[in-house]
């Protein structure tokens, strides 16, 4: 029987033995695994979720950590004396005005591979503005090269705009909801882009550290990456909260109790 190019590298990534796991055994996943890319995922304000990526970017011991929350001005300004002076670093990063969760919750990250190369995957906010009107492929250079110049089915489109609409608490004018759904898919290129850029340039292992939405297996950066170099050995991590149950698209995942916070939809109404 034919295999697909795509589903044979998803196969050869996936580790042995896929499903949910503890924290505490993270790390050994990790290195059994010993992918070429590892996509970390996240809820962004939960603890206990960054303290995990940083056990797994010390196991794993990259050459290259890839930040969602970056972008390429700012992971340049990126030096191993300041991954040691983490309030000193936050400044220099504009992190507190960029609107992320405290950067105390993130430096553990970047203390687990002090002397990794740091990538930024953020777009121009422009660009994300464009993603929303017009079509990816006038938008992102490398659209087809990441299969983001054919849309989706019909009844996927349907399901990820009901998704987004229940993510911004049921208050987002039906309209914008494709716009929405264009930007997620862009900066999952963007992600994967930046992920294989990391990895040409320092031969791995690479980490990307991201939210759990852009970890899936199925449609997010490690399908993207999967398509456009079906060669390279992945593993995906899936952070989630409680309630969560059943099959994940993740190769590995982990659930975790809720972080303390306020009501999100509070300010919609």
């Amino acid at each position: 029987m034919r295999i697909s190019g795509v589903l044979l590298a998803l196969s050869l990534a996936a580790p042995a033995a896929a499903g949910e796991i503890s924290a505490a055994d993270l790390p050994a996943r990790i290195l059994a695994a010993a992918p070429q890319v590892a996509v970390l995922g996240e809820v962004h304000d939960n603890a206990a979720h960054h303290l995990a990526q940083a056990a797994a970017v010390a196991a794993l011991q990259p050459k290259a950590l890839v930040f969602e929350m970056l972008d390429p001005a700012q992971a340049a300004k990126v030096t191993p004396d300041l991954i040691g002076k983490p309030d000193e670093l936050a400044k220099v990063l504009g992190w507190e005005a960029a609107g992320w969760p405290d950067f105390a919750l993130y430096a553990p990250i970047f203390a687990a591979a002090p002397t990794a190369r740091i990538y930024g995957a953020a777009l121009p906010r422009d660009q994300v503005r464009r993603a929303m009107k017009e079509p990816l492929a006038q938008v992102f250079p490398e659209a087809a090269r990441f299969g983001l110049d054919t849309p989706y089915p019909a009844d996927l489109q349907a399901q990820l705009e009901a998704e987004t609409q229940a993510d911004h608490c049921n208050a987002l004018p039906p309209e914008m909801l494709p716009g929405m759904v264009a930007a997620q898919r862009l900066r999952d290129g963007a992600f994967a882009q930046a992920t294989l850029q990391a990895l040409a340039d320092t031969g791995g292992p690479v980490a990307l550290i991201t939210g759990s939405g852009h970890a899936r297996t199925d449609r997010a950066v490690p399908a993207l990456i999967a398509r456009a170099d079906p060669g390279v050995k992945l593993l995906s991590l899936g952070q989630l909260e409680r309630p969560a149950g059943g099959d994940q698209h993740f190769d590995l995942w982990i659930v975790t109790d809720p972080a303390v916070r306020e009501d999100p939809c509070q300010a919609f109404r």
